[in-house]
C-alpha cells in the first residue's frame, strides 16, 4: 500500500508528515528531505521548497519522489535526482524521481530554516517578489531592491552583476563593510 509522505499541492514547508507515518517511511523522508541543494549546500531541498512529495510502497520498498525545480533550465536537477536517488537506496529504498514544473516554484516556498541558513552563509536570503510589493501600476523599468548585508546587517548595499556564482543568485557589495556577498534573488 502507498503511502504519501509530504503533500505536493502546497509549500512543503505548510505540511506536516501525513498520517501514522511508518517510521521507516519517516526515516525516508528524512534522508530524502536533508539532500543538500548542490549550488548552495548550506540549504537542503526541503529547506529550498524544491521537495514537493514523497509517496512510499513499503512492501515493495519504492519511492516516488517529486520535485519542482527553480526554473526550468536549473542545471542541478539532474544531481538533486542522483543525489536523492542515493539517499533512499542508503535506507534500502528505490526511488524514482519526477519533476513538477506547475505550479512554478517561487521563493515563498523557502522555509525560514532555509533564509537563516543562508544569512548565516553570508548569502542575502530572498526578499519579496515584485508582485507582492506593488500597490496599482507596475512601472516598467530598472528597479532598485533595497538588500541588507548579511555580514553587518546594513542596508547600504549595490548589485555589481545582476548574476552571482549561480543564476538565481546577484553578485552584490556592502557599501558600509565593504564586502562583496550573493544575494538570492527573489521570484
Amino acid at each position: 500500500m502507498s503511502h504519501a509522505v509530504l503533500a505536493s499541492d502546497v509549500p512543503a514547508t505548510d505540511v506536516a508528515v501525513s498520517g501514522a507515518a511508518a517510521p521507516d517511511r519517516t526515516a525516508l523522508y528524512a534522508a530524502i528531505a536533508a539532500v543538500p541543494d548542490p549550488e548552495v549546500p548550506v540549504i537542503t531541498i526541503e529547506d529550498l521548497g524544491i521537495l514537493r512529495s514523497v509517496t512510499a510502497d513499503e512492501p515493495s520498498r519504492t519511492a516516488l519522489v517529486v520535485i519542482t525545480p527553480t526554473y526550468s533550465g536549473c542545471p542541478a536537477m539532474d544531481a538533486i535526482a542522483r543525489r536523492v536517488e542515493h539517499a533512499a537506496r542508503r535506507g534500502g529504498w528505490t526511488a524514482t524521481v519526477q519533476t513538477q514544473l506547475t505550479p512554478a516554484w517561487t521563493t515563498d516556498w523557502m522555509s525560514s530554516a532555509g533564509r537563516d541558513k543562508l544569512r548565516e552563509a553570508g548569502i542575502a536570503p530572498p526578499g519579496q517578489r515584485a508582485s507582492e510589493v506593488a500597490t496599482g501600476p507596475v512601472r516598467v523599468g530598472l528597479s532598485v531592491r533595497r538588500v541588507t548585508c548579511p555580514l553587518c546587517g546594513s542596508e547600504d548595499t549595490q548589485e555589481i552583476a545582476r548574476f552571482g556564482s549561480t543564476a538565481c543568485k546577484a553578485l552584490r557589495r556592502c557599501n558600509d563593510c565593504r564586502e562583496p556577498f550573493d544575494e538570492f534573488k527573489a521570484i
